[in-house]
């Protein structure tokens, strides 16, 4: 496997964000189409194949954002725990999540500067992680 860096560390799962989006997307629109050629008998199983796939749909997007909701939380504890280890404070208070997220690419040697120019310059997460020139893989986050 090659080093991560700022250029490859964002991972796509071929199976979750390809294979299953598309197929839950072509149950509901093949439903959407079943739906509008249903004549009375079959409207009702076909109405309940739509509001299914809508289901599917909103399953697809819930379980993604509650699993990095959980990720996030999990990160800014141990990025928090990281920065009182090194500097023997809390993280500055200013700081958002997606900004503690990039952070935790940094090495130990810039991960105290780099977190109080993050809060005090507000950086976005994009530019926090450009400015790492020692990067610490992360590899459990998906």
């Amino acid at each position: 496997m090659k080093t991560q860096n700022f250029s490859n560390h964002s991972r796509l799962v071929a199976g979750w964000h390809g294979v299953t989006f598309f197929a839950i997307l072509a149950f509901w629109i093949g439903s959407f189409v079943n739906l509008a050629h249903a004549d009375g008998a079959a409207l009702y199983s076909a109405s309940l194949l739509s509001v299914a796939g809508f289901i599917f749909l909103c399953f697809f997007v819930f379980v993604r954002m509650f699993a990095l909701k959980a990720q996030d939380r999990a990160i800014r504890a141990e990025e928090n725990l990281r920065h009182f280890v090194l500097t023997g404070k809390l993280l500055p208070a200013s700081l958002r999540i997606g900004q503690i997220v990039a952070l935790r690419f940094a090495s130990d040697d810039e991960f105290a500067t780099l977190a109080q120019k993050a809060a005090e310059e507000n950086l976005p997460g994009k530019q926090i992680k450009q400015s790492i020139t020692n990067w610490k893989e992360d590899t459990y986050r998906v």
